[in-house]
């Protein structure tokens, strides 16, 4: 069965060169045009295995749509169409709960490749949800998709979750910024902006550290990457 997309965008010329290239690549489309409509979707959301929203609509925001999502609990996940790659949108996308962007214009190739590579991750990350993973004062309980510092639990999104617990996994050694963008987005990261993994550390910082400026866990590994330092309770 072809997985089913729904597709939150207002622009009719775009959504037929959309429609017509992911139908093509094997996927079922389902298209939306106003916020309203598309959370109007949201009693049936199980049915989708994938949304793609644009940010701005007539009658609000494909940011409004996902936090509603979110808020309800359930992962689905989501892709962000963006006419701005500025910090400022990034972060927006992320902390809201999106679990990637792509920057108009762009292929439609690139999109499909973003999709197949978002779907892939999900179905690896539901089949090996099934030990906890502990490190100092971090534990990671894989089948909740829950990570707890000192005891605590952290409200993160999909993205910094993936990040945690792929640096906690190879706690105390150094993981290029390359490794790293390739894990999170499944060999795409030539098509990934560079500066969203600095959105994401940065982000999952203010959530770790006691002091962001001065991380104690994630640490910057200049001229190579990243590197979780186990710290004890």
């Amino acid at each position: 069965m072809n997985n089913m997309i729904l597709l939150l965008e207002d622009d009719i010329s775009l959504v037929d060169g959309l429609k017509y290239a992911l139908t093509r690549d094997g996927f079922e489309v389902e298209v939306v045009r106003t916020v309203e409509e598309a959370l109007g979707r949201l009693s049936a959301i199980d049915q989708y295995d994938l949304m793609i929203l644009d940010v701005t609509l007539p009658d609000g925001s494909g940011f409004a749509v996902c936090e509603e999502i979110r808020k309800h609990g359930n992962l689905i996940p989501i892709i962000f169409l963006t006419a701005s790659d500025e910090e400022v949108s990034v972060i927006r996308g992320l902390d809201c709960g999106g679990d990637d962007y792509i920057t108009k214009p762009f292929r439609l190739g690139e999109l499909c490749s973003r999709i197949r590579a978002l779907l892939r991750r999900t179905a690896i990350s539901n089949q090996n949800k099934s030990t906890f993973i502990l490190c100092g004062d971090i534990s990671i309980d894989l089948l909740e998709s829950c990570v707890k510092l000192k005891g605590k639990r952290l409200e993160l999104t999909n993205g910094e979750y993936r990040l945690i617990s792929l640096l906690v996994r190879n706690a105390n050694r150094v993981i290029t910024r390359e490794h790293i963008l390739n894990e999170l987005w499944d060999n795409t990261a030539d098509f990934v902006d560079d500066n969203t993994l600095s959105v994401y550390v940065r982000r999952l910082r203010e959530k770790i550290e006691i002091d962001p400026s001065k991380p104690e866990h994630l640490i910057t590994v200049r001229g190579f990457g990243y590197q979780w330092r186990e710290v004890s309770i």
